[in-house]
């Protein structure tokens, strides 16, 4: 590995939720590799359009998805990386084929794992560095790989979410129970529930705190 290979990890404090889907179990998550603006515990600061041309040039399947940031487990692909406001956001699928990419998908479902981490290559004229803040500005950087890890080097990224086809008949059960409610409408609801918490992920700026309040409550309710 060359000198010029520098690996960071970046992180965004996202709750975990568990997503639905109508189809078949397909392996895929999403969530923030990087957050613009957030200083890691390298004292490193990503800044906004880092990635633009990288991943312009490179496409989201020629970014690797990585285990633990091992070159030789690949886990799956990525179908999407781009920039938004927040950071690098990313939707990808695990390979459940492959027995890690099997292991990974359950574990991001528990929350054993759901940290994100990127790897890229930087160079001088890349960064600029605060002599006075004791930081590195990353403007231009070559995003290599993403990883799920355990523990990213900022406690702050995560897995936002991880779609299972499981999530939407357990909401039907949870509001038939605690609502009371028909089977029919327990459907209608937990599928409105659902998008609704799609939404809030997303970072959706017209949700009112209340909505977002009365969901996490409802996510709790869940859990529990």
């Amino acid at each position: 590995m060359s000198d010029d290979i520098e690996f960071k990890d970046e992180t965004l404090d996202v709750r975990f939720d568990i997503k639905a889907m109508e189809d078949d179990e397909k392996g895929e998550f999403s969530g923030y590799g990087s957050i613009f603006g957030n200083k890691d515990l390298g004292n490193d600061v990503v800044v906004e359009g880092a990635f633009a041309k990288s991943i312009g040039r490179k496409g989201a399947k020629a970014v690797k998805m990585l285990y633990q940031h091992r070159a030789d487990e690949p886990i799956g692909v990525f179908d999407e990386i781009i920039e938004d406001r927040r950071g690098l956001k990313v939707k990808g699928r695990l390979a459940m084929g492959t027995q890690r990419g099997r292991e990974v998908y359950e574990l991001m479902k528990m929350g054993a794992i759901d940290g994100l981490s990127i790897g890229y290559r930087v160079d001088a004229k890349g960064y600029d560095y605060d002599d006075k803040g004791k930081r590195r500005y990353l403007k231009s950087v070559d995003l290599m790989e993403i990883s799920a890890v355990t523990f990213p080097m900022n406690p702050k990224a995560r897995v936002s979410a991880v779609k299972s086809d499981r999530t939407v008949r357990e909401w039907e059960e949870v509001l038939r129970d605690a609502a009371e409610l028909s089977r029919s409408e327990a459907k209608v609801a937990a599928s409105a529930v659902a998008k609704a918490l799609e939404q809030r992920d997303a970072g959706a700026q017209e949700m009112p705190s209340e909505l977002v309040s009365e969901l996490d409550r409802l996510t709790n309710i869940l859990k529990s």
